[in-house]
């Protein structure tokens, strides 16, 4: 990891259908650039510790806080009829205009989580535009995955998954009763459907070694705003439906160069993903990480040396 780095630009991009979002970029102004996509749905660039994983010196470093989220507006829990515009296709038009506005003919993705199901399917749509992609705990938003993280392993956590099917009805997908909570008329619950759903979510990501006991987000609000991203995109099986869906694509991949960074205690997301799309994906490198859950310094770590090492290529550099 690279010292802390702070922006040497701010600003906000103005989209046609009201969102602003938040961007910022950090590095060598002249250096390779290099977009990053947070978790989430919903996670927000947090407080910026994604920019150490990058070389200052190899890098332009692009940060967005996805619509709806971290300081971009408005937030989705604030106006739930901006749920009407939080689509796959807005997010990877919104992708596209941040490039443009910064003047950037092709970056690197570096996606986490759900950021590198936003990282892939961007590069299949734009594929021109994408230098490179280095994933970190891969997720590719297929039903599979998404109803492997809401009931699928239920029986590791059969008391927290109780609690969650609490105010579902008996015949609901879990995923559809939640995205139908939390658009409740009732803000009550709303709120009560966005800490249930806050707890599920530190629950599963808690077999980790880095794990840390507690909500997954401390400020009541970012919880609500977490899960009512994450459920609205589950619930549509991430706007990447049958013939759309990242996997059965993945080939067309293949001029690009990629690396995948897993950790093999990732119960969340097993590490099944990460090989099938290795495995239909050629010129891909796929780094198990065993010590790692979802996430972790070392998968970090692997991360950052992926991304340096494309950009000394790209300038004909050496490592050393």
């Amino acid at each position: 990891m690279h010292p802390p780095l702070q922006p040497f630009a701010t600003g906000f991009l103005s989209r046609p259908d009201g969102a602003r979002l938040y961007w910022e970029t950090s590095g060598n102004p002249t250096g390779r650039p290099a977009l990053y996509l947070h978790g989430g749905p919903g996670g927000g660039l947090g407080t910026g510790g994604y920019r150490r994983r990058f070389d200052p010196d190899l890098h332009l470093i692009v940060g967005l806080d996805q619509r709806g989220c971290g300081r971009s507006t408005p937030w989705a829990c604030d106006d739930l009829a901006s749920l009407q515009t939080q689509t796959m296709d807005h997010l990877l038009d919104d992708v596209e205009a941040l490039r443009e506005h910064l003047h950037i003919d092709r970056w690197l993705l570096h996606g986490v989580s759900w950021g590198s199901t936003l990282a892939l399917a961007y590069a299949l749509a734009h594929p021109e535009r994408v230098t490179d992609i280095v994933a970190l705990a891969v997720t590719t938003g297929s039903r599979w995955e998404i109803d492997w993280i809401t009931d699928g392993i239920a029986p590791v956590f059969p008391e927290a998954y109780k609690t969650l099917r609490e105010p579902l009805r008996p015949e609901e997908r879990t995923i559809e009763g939640y995205a139908r909570l939390l658009t409740d008329p009732d803000s009550q619950v709303r709120v009560d459907a966005g800490d249930r759903w806050d707890a599920w979510e530190a629950t599963h990501i808690s077999l980790g070694p880095h794990a840390k006991p507690g909500p997954l987000h401390a400020e009541p609000r970012h919880r609500l705003n977490f899960a009512t991203l994450a459920t609205h995109y589950w619930a549509r099986d991430c706007f990447l439906p049958g013939a759309r869906a990242v996997l059965p694509r993945a080939g067309a991949l293949a001029p690009i160069p990629g690396v995948l960074v897993h950790g093999r205690r990732d119960i969340s997301g097993p590490a099944l993903t990460a090989w099938q799309l290795h495995r239909s994906w050629p010129g891909s490198r796929l780094e198990i990480v065993e010590e790692d859950g979802h996430g972790g310094p070392r998968s970090a770590e692997l991360a950052g040396l992926a991304m340096d090492a494309f950009a000394r290529d790209a300038r004909g550099e050496s490592a050393g």
